[in-house]
Parts: structure tokens; C-alpha cells; sequence
């Protein structure tokens, strides 16, 4: 006779109906698999007359939390009082945190279902429980044991540089020696991506471009304009390792250089590409820079359909639009992005001032040059460095108060913060000569205004802001000076002609803005 066939009849058995659970998870491939688990509960169910209804497994899934499917299943049946025991093969199948695992237990009790276990039987006696709850103990030390194994694993490869889990970036693969390498054919895409954004490309024309080309995203999905974002903030771009608190500078081939890295920082912050712009019935190329006249509130993008179906879209004021507390007039988009174009070409296309904004680039340069916090930043970096060294040292003499890592984060925080600014300050110095500029600025000459992506390269580059009335509207341009806007009637708006001919029916400024005025500088 077994043992266990021998204890059962010394304890006068058990008899009526009992499920089995079982759980099996996938980190820790020594456990019993669920058919093992199965059929030792199934074998000490016949043993001890429990006639088995249902079994309930959970595959790969980790004990340590009751978001279990059909461990939550099971709960439910046991309140609607279709069972009288659980049979299980350990304790820990219940749950790997002792606690858990004991609360489980006790709601179960509660319920009228008593939990049986293969390995390792405990009497429903004050005896009995204290074993069990030895037993959870030591599943719990096990799973934290284990938990520390793993993490301990993960710090070291961390320490070493090496690929951890989850996925990998696009653009790298693992190497031969773990750590990460380049993945050519991927880093071209990230640096075209990067490239593309801070030229000012939005991201659902990246998107459209880089699906109509066949290139899938890291995890080998279609490109949408929400795919870019943690691709453009990674680190790992610029050679920075990091994971679970370990970082290293240099710890990754870097696909990126700083100073294009930070400078895409910067236009994430401020893009102008403001949210609402892209729709699916075409753009709104004022969105972020139409306000209302009467109010100052935003005029955003909306869309119609007339009584013959045909779509119409306008701008209207916002708080028109929400509160029904604005009397400004919608206006069609297609008319007032074409006038806006009109406008900023007829007036910034003039020779002298294309010639006020490439002599104003060389005085910015000068100012900024000056005004720069490039000097006091690479000064304050070399006092973060000696400050982040001492503490090093004396972290490697033993010398360890409780404020010593706290202080270390501090200065690490400083020199990243420090590092960001000092790649944007040199991209922003970089001296381009005039002819380039001009030559830019002549390229605007040849455009069409009745063409969106001329529009949009023009409102974007120049236009700053548009101030509508019912019956005129200011344009405010990129660059500061008393004559940096233009403010005419609709009436003669209206007039302009498509080709932005000298001849339009209103008057602009003649000069350029002051080229003394310190705040004047290019658009």
C-alpha cells in the first residue's frame, strides 16, 4: 500500500467533487509541466474518491499575480458552490507570494472549498495550517530568491553593456560577444527619419513614404504617425546604454551624432507641425497660427457637407465653436491659406528684403555668438565633471554617506541636462554662408501660390501669425522689428491676384524692417 493511499484511509478520505488548477510558468523551466501537474492531482483525486469535474490551468503565467484567467474563472464556479476541493500540486500553485496564496486559500474556506495539495498533505488542524503556512513561506522565499537570481543576471549584463531582454531598437542587432551592433540596412532608416523631422517633414508623411517603400517599423509593423516619437527621444541613438538604474555614455555604437539628437529634442518640444494640422480630408496650414481677431482665441480646422454632398472646409474660432461666445465669422481654408501665401510672397519675396534677411542672419550670428550660454554651459560642464569625479573617489575610498548617491544622480542629471544644451548652442552657431542663404530665400520666387505644398512651405518658413477680423486681418511674420506685419482689408485681400503681382489692390510697407533694431533677426 502507498504512503499516500495509507494516509488518506488513516484520515477516513475525502469524497465529493473536486476541480483541479494548475499553472505553469514559462521563466522556469524546472517546474512540472501542466499535464504533469494534471495527472498527479488526477492519480491522488482516484486515490481519495474525488470525483474531478473541470481542470483549470493557467499556461506561462506568472504566480505572482491573480490576473489568471481561469484562476479567476475558478473563483467564480467555487462562489456559485459547484465544487467542494481544489486539488493542486503544491501550495505555490495558488500563489507564489505567501500571502496571496494564504488569502486565496481563506476565501476559498469561505466559500464552503477546501484546497488539497500532491506535494505535501496538511491537516485541516491548527497543526496542519502552521505547516502550510511554513510551506508558503518557503515558496515565497524561493520566488523572491529566484526573482534575485534573474535581476542579479540582468544588472551584470548591464554592467557589461550587453543585450538585456525586450525587444531591440531599429537599427541595432545583437553582436556575436551580446552586446548591441549596427544593423546597416535599419540605421539609415533611423537616421533618414531624424533627418527628415528636423527638415520639417510632419510624421504622417514619413510614415506614408516609409510604408510605400516597403520598410516596417523594429517589432515589423506598418509606420503610422504614432511610431516616431520613442524612436526620437531613444538614448541608445546616441551611444547611451541604460537599464535598471545603470548608465553608460558610450556604451552602444551610437547611429545618431549629439547635435542632431538634441536639436530634434528641441523641435519635439516646439514643432510646428501643431497637433490637428493632418486630417484625412487635407491639411489645415494655419492650424497653431490662425487666431481670432475679435477674441484671440485659436481658429481650428472644420469640415461640412452642403445639401448636394459636396464637402466645404473653414476656420472658426474656438470659443465660438465650444461656448457659442464669439460672433467671428467661419472663413472657407482654401481662401485664406491662398491669400496668406499671396501676401507673404508679395511682401517678403521683394529684393530688399531678401537682402535685409541674409545681412540680418550674419547680425544674429554676431549677437547670438555673444549672448550665447555656450561659454558658461562648457564652463559649468567642466565643474559638473570634477564634482562627479570627487565623488567617485571617494565613493572607491569607502567614504559613503546616506546623501552620496543622491548627489551622484544630481550630477549626472547636470551633465546630461548640460550636454543637451551645448549640442544645441554649436548646432545653432554654425556659420552658413550668405550666398546659401540667399539662394534659399530666391527659391521661394518661383512658387506657386495656388499649390498646397508651396503654401505650407511658405506659411511655415515665414508666418508667424495671423490675426481675422471680419474685416481685415494682420499677418505677423517671423522676425521681430515695429515692421514685421501686414494688416489690410478683406476687401482688398480679395483683389490680390494669384500671381502676387507688385500691382495688388492694397499697400504694403516699402521698406525692409530696421536693420539696427538688436531683436531683428530672420525667420
Amino acid at each position: 500500500m502507498s504512503p499516500r493511499k495509507k494516509l488518506s484511509e488513516q484520515r477516513g478520505g475525502y469524497s465529493g467533487t473536486a476541480v483541479i488548477y494548475a499553472r505553469y510558468s514559462s521563466h522556469n523551466q524546472r517546474e512540472a509541466s501542466i499535464e504533469q501537474q494534471v495527472a498527479e492531482c488526477q492519480k491522488f483525486a482516484d486515490i481519495n474518491n474525488l470525483h474531478i469535474t473541470e481542470v483549470y490551468a493557467d499556461k506561462a503565467i506568472s504566480g505572482k499575480t491573480d490576473r489568471r484567467p481561469n484562476f479567476q474563472r475558478m473563483m467564480r464556479d467555487a462562489a456559485k458552490g459547484k465544487f467542494q476541493y481544489v486539488v493542486a500540486w503544491k501550495s505555490n500553485r495558488m500563489g507564489r507570494n505567501m500571502l496571496d496564496a494564504m488569502i486565496n486559500d481563506s476565501r476559498l474556506r469561505d466559500m464552503g472549498v477546501r484546497c488539497l495539495y500532491t506535494e505535501g498533505e496538511f491537516d485541516d488542524t491548527a497543526a496542519g495550517r502552521f505547516a502550510l503556512r511554513n510551506m508558503m513561506n518557503v515558496n515565497q522565499f524561493y520566488s523572491e530568491n529566484m526573482a534575485e537570481d534573474i535581476m542579479r543576471g540582468m544588472m551584470d549584463n548591464a554592467r557589461k553593456c550587453m543585450v538585456n531582454n525586450g525587444g531591440l531598437p531599429l537599427g541595432y542587432k545583437k553582436g556575436e560577444d551580446g552586446r548591441y551592433a549596427i544593423d546597416e540596412a535599419g540605421a539609415a532608416i533611423v537616421q533618414e527619419i531624424y533627418e527628415r523631422f528636423y527638415a520639417g517633414e510632419a510624421f504622417i508623411d514619413i510614415a506614408n513614404d516609409l510604408n510605400a517603400r516597403g520598410f516596417k517599423t523594429s517589432r515589423g509593423n506598418r509606420w503610422n504617425k504614432g511610431s516616431f516619437h520613442r524612436l526620437l527621444t531613444n538614448e541608445r541613438y546616441i551611444g547611451v546604454y541604460e537599464f535598471g538604474g545603470v548608465r553608460i555614455e558610450d556604451g552602444v555604437p551610437p547611429i545618431i551624432r549629439k547635435e542632431l539628437f538634441y536639436a530634434v529634442q528641441e523641435k519635439l518640444k516646439t514643432k510646428k507641425n501643431a497637433q490637428g494640422r493632418h486630417r484625412e480630408n487635407g491639411d489645415y496650414l494655419l492650424t497653431g497660427k490662425l487666431f481670432c481677431g475679435h477674441c484671440g482665441s485659436p481658429m481650428v480646422g472644420i469640415s461640412g457637407t452642403s445639401k448636394t454632398k459636396d464637402k466645404h472646409y473653414y476656420y472658426i474660432c474656438q470659443k465660438k465653436r465650444l461656448e457659442k461666445n464669439c460672433k467671428k465669422k467661419t472663413v472657407r481654408r482654401d481662401w485664406i491659406e491662398q491669400k496668406i501665401a499671396e501676401i507673404t510672397k508679395e511682401y517678403l519675396m521683394r529684393d530688399e528684403v531678401i537682402q535685409w534677411l541674409v545681412d540680418g542672419y550674419d547680425n544674429f550670428l554676431k549677437l547670438h555668438r555673444k549672448d550665447s550660454m555656450l561659454l558658461a554651459a562648457e564652463e559649468e560642464m567642466e565643474g559638473v565633471k570634477k564634482a562627479i569625479k570627487n565623488v567617485m573617489t571617494a565613493i572607491e575610498q569607502g567614504i559613503i554617506t546616506p546623501t552620496t548617491k543622491d548627489r551622484l544622480m544630481e550630477l549626472e542629471d547636470d551633465r546630461r541636462r548640460l550636454e543637451a544644451t551645448i549640442a544645441v548652442e554649436r548646432a545653432a552657431l554654425v556659420d552658413i554662408p550668405k550666398d546659401k542663404i540667399q539662394f534659399w530665400l530666391e527659391s521661394f520666387r518661383a512658387g506657386d501660390v495656388t499649390d498646397k505644398k508651396y503654401q505650407a512651405k511658405l506659411i511655415d518658413s515665414f508666418v508667424q501669425a495671423i490675426y481675422l477680423y471680419d474685416g481685415e486681418m494682420r499677418t505677423a511674420f517671423n522676425y521681430c522689428g515695429k515692421k514685421n506685419s501686414v494688416t489690410v482689408s478683406l476687401d482688398e485681400v480679395d483683389g490680390l491676384g494669384g500671381d502676387a503681382s507688385a500691382e495688388s489692390s492694397y499697400k504694403i510697407p516699402s521698406p525692409p524692417p530696421n536693420k539696427k533694431s538688436p531683436q531683428c533677426k530672420p525667420g
